[in-house]
C-alpha cells in the first residue's frame, strides 16, 4: 500500500522519502528491491501502468502527441476518486484537444484512503476554464427527508462545489438513528 501511494504521487524508489516511523524505513528499504524484482521479471504492478505511462511520456513528447491525436475525446467517470498520477495522464492527454468529459460528484469522494484526491474536481474549472459545467441535483431514488438530511450534514465541508440537492419523491419516514455495538 506504502509503494502504491509512492508510485500515485510519481514518487520512485530514489524519490521516496520514509516517514520516521518503522513501516516508512521498511518501505524505503523495500521499494527498490521490489522494482529491482519487477525489473528482472520483466513485469510491472497495476501502478507501474500509469507511472511509466507518464514517464514515457515525459521522455517522448512524440508520443503522447501520437495518443493525443489517438484519444481526442475523453471521458472519465468517477473523477472525484482519481489520485495525482491519473489526473497528470488524463490532462497530458486532454491538453491538445481540450474535448475532456468528466463525471463526478466531490460529495461522494471516498476513496482518500487509496488516494484519491477530491481537488481533482474541484480544481477542474480552473484546470479547464472553457469547461460547461451540468450539475446534476435532482436525486431520483432518495425521499425528501433524506435529501434534506445530506444537505444538512454536508453543507459543513469547507471544499465543495455549491449545489443544492432535491427530490420529486414523497417526504418519507422519519430518519432513525440506531446505536449499536
Amino acid at each position: 500500500a506504502e509503494i502504491s501511494q509512492a508510485k500515485n504521487q510519481l514518487l520512485g524508489p530514489t524519490e521516496y522519502a520514509p516517514s520516521s516511523n518503522s513501516t516508512g524505513r521498511i518501505v524505503a528499504e523495500l521499494y527498490p528491491k521490489y522494482q529491482q524484482r519487477l525489473k528482472t521479471s520483466n513485469a510491472m504492478d497495476f501502478d507501474d501502468l500509469i507511472f511509466q505511462t507518464i514517464v514515457l511520456f515525459r521522455q517522448h513528447p512524440q508520443l503522447l502527441e501520437h495518443y493525443q491525436e489517438f484519444f481526442q475525446y475523453i471521458n472519465v467517470d468517477e473523477y472525484q476518486d482519481t489520485n495525482y498520477a491519473q489526473y497528470l495522464l488524463i490532462n497530458m492527454l486532454a491538453q491538445k484537444h481540450h474535448n475532456l468529459c468528466v463525471i463526478g460528484d466531490d460529495w461522494q469522494s471516498i476513496y482518500s484512503w487509496r488516494g484519491a484526491d477530491m481537488r481533482n474536481i474541484l480544481h477542474f474549472e480552473k484546470d479547464y476554464p472553457q469547461a460547461k459545467i451540468i450539475k446534476l441535483e435532482q436525486n431520483y431514488r432518495s425521499t425528501k427527508n433524506i435529501i434534506e438530511a445530506a444537505n444538512q450534514v454536508i453543507r459543513f465541508n469547507v471544499h465543495q462545489t455549491n449545489k443544492t440537492m432535491w427530490t420529486g419523491n414523497d417526504q418519507g419516514d422519519l430518519i432513525k438513528i440506531i446505536e449499536t455495538m
